[in-house]
Order: C-alpha cells, then structure tokens, then sequence
C-alpha cells in the first residue's frame, strides 16, 4: 500500500509540474512547445491505474485546471487543422492531416456497440452530437463511413466553431446534405432532443461533475424512450486530461448498456452506451443505482484505441505537420 501510495504521489507531482509549465505558456495554438509537454503529459496519464477522487483538495483544484487548459489547447488545434483543411478542394478526403485523426476512426466503431446492445439493434435516422467543436469528425466518419442514410446535427456553443466545422463537407454532396450545425447550449434544447436516435455527448460539455450531471438529466427529460446515449468519459489517470462519468451517475431515465472499455492498460478513451426508458421500476433507475447492472458490472468491451498508435502518428507526423502549416 505505501508503495502505491508513493507511486500516486509521485504522479501526481510529475501531473503537477506539468500543468504549471503548460499554464506558463505564453499560448496554447499548436507548436513544438505545446506539443511536447502535452505528448508528455499524455504519456504520464496512459498507463497508471490512479482513482482521481481520492485526490485531496489541492490536486482536484489542480485537475480541474488542467483539463480546462486540455480543452483550451484541444480547441486550438482543431481551429487549426480545420483551416488546414478547408483549403483542399474536398476536404473530407483529407481529414488524415490531423494529427490524431486514427483515434477517431477507432471511436466511430461506436456505433457496432449500438447495434450489439440497444434492444433490437438500431438503425438511426437522425443523430445530434453535442459539442461538435470545430472538427466533428465522428459524425463526419459515421456519414461517410457507416451510416449513409442518417441525418447529423452538430450543436455547439460556440459559433466560430460551427462556422468552421460546416466548411469540411461543403464539396461532399452526400454527406453535405445530411449535416447540420446549429449554434445553440444543450440547456436550450428541448423537443426536437426528442425526434433523435441517437445523442453523442462529447467529453468536454459539462467539465465540472456536477455540470455534466445537470446536462445528461436535460438529455433524459427530453429524449424520446427508447433513444440511445453516448457519454465519453475517462478513466484512472486519464481523468487528469478529461472528465470522468461514472456509469452509476448517468442517472434517472437512462438504462446503462455498456462501456467501452477502459481497463488498466493503454486505452485512452471511454465510452458509456446507455437507453433512455421509462421504465425506472424495472432496472431499479428510480432509486439512483442507473440501470440493471450492480456498481462494477456493466459490461464491459474492447478498447476503441491505443494510446501506443496515437503517439506513433504524433511523433511521426509532426514534420509534415509543420511542413504543411508552412504551405498555407
């Protein structure tokens, strides 16, 4: 135990020292600076088996910076690539450029999940992703990729960020003409949550616990029985870099499905599949316990991604990155 405890503090230290270098930057946009304390701070967070809520109040108040300062820099470089893109006459065809476009690939596979544990598989006709960001690249994967016949609307507060985002599919005329991107907050939406399928939720909507319990309550008083929700979550250290959900707390009206796993290895995203039911008695949601299955036995499948592959594409691509960005 003193051991493990050592090895936490030591993390926590290193974590530490590098949220203060990173908060010293005089910028967060991409560049070699950036890059690299950001590859490290990824790489400390990977590997280690750490439970974030045991933290004492100096090191929460340190996290919740941090991941405020991930989503900072995150959004700076998907402005970036996103004007990298939109110079190329079909920009969709491009969408390899981004540094970490092979994790996105491996999250679209989400969409197997629905079909393997919603209830009689499902078949979208319409999704709304919340928080989109200037790069969706999820519903821009699963348009072209895997679900051809599915209308995507995009929301996002932000609306530079929309601007940016709907430059991408313009000379795809398919895809073009089954997404949207609406400015609006999550908060404000309220009957057409209903006539969606299916709602992504992205990581970084509702940093803050008890923000991200208030917008997935929104979701489940708006959402049509029987719909299905995505929540990215993280898990161990990763929580330093994004928010964690616990599949206990996705709460009233929701029935927890699966997670895409998040074992103590290498994968760096999780993903929560729940269904919105009306039937709380049934699977015990009217008494807070969020589904079927007991705390620890949500089933649980195989990782979306390697974190191992994702640094391999930043290392190996970072010249041609700054190549590119030479040439625009």
């Amino acid at each position: 135990m003193d051991a493990q405890n050592k090895e936490v503090d030591a993390l926590v230290q290193k974590i530490t020292g590098l949220h203060a270098a990173i908060a010293k930057l005089p910028s967060l946009s991409p560049c070699p600076a950036v890059d690299a304390l950001f590859t490290d701070l990824v790489t400390a967070c990977v590997p280690p088996s750490v439970d974030v809520s045991e933290l004492g109040p100096e090191a929460q108040a340190m996290r919740e910076g941090l991941i405020r300062l991930c989503s900072e820099a995150e959004g700076k470089l998907e402005a970036h690539y996103s004007d990298m893109l939109a110079v190329f006459d079909n920009p969709l065809d491009h969408l390899g450029v981004f540094p970490y476009y092979s994790n996105y690939i491996n999250l679209s596979k989400e969409y197997e999940l629905l079909s393997r544990y919603v209830p009689g598989g499902i078949a979208p006709a319409r999704v709304a992703f919340i928080g989109s960001g200037t790069l969706p690249f999820i519903s821009y994967v699963l348009a072209a990729r895997h679900l051809p016949d599915t209308v995507f609307d995009n929301y996002d507060l932000c609306g530079a960020a929309n601007a940016r985002a709907s430059r991408l599919p313009r000379a795809d005329r398919d895809v073009g003409a089954r997404m949207s991107f609406h400015t609006a907050d999550v908060a404000d939406l309220t009957d057409v949550l209903a006539t969606y399928d299916v709602v992504f939720l992205a990581a970084l909507v509702g940093m803050a616990a008890e923000d991200k319990a208030k917008v997935i309550a929104h979701l489940g008083a708006h959402m049509a029985d029987g719909a299905a929700i995505v929540v990215r979550s993280a898990h161990g250290a990763r929580g330093f870099l994004y928010p964690i959900v616990d599949p206990q707390d996705i709460g009233r009206g929701f029935e927890v499905l699966a997670v895409l796993s998040h074992p103590d290895d290498d994968v760096v995203n999780s993903v929560i599949i729940a269904q919105k039911t009306n039937d709380v008695h049934e699977y015990g949601l009217g008494n807070g316990r969020g589904g079927r299955y007991a705390r620890g036995t949500v089933p649980v499948v195989s990782p979306p991604c390697r974190f191992g592959e994702m640094v391999a594409d930043v290392t190996q691509k970072r010249e041609e990155f700054a190549n590119a960005e030479l040439a625009f």
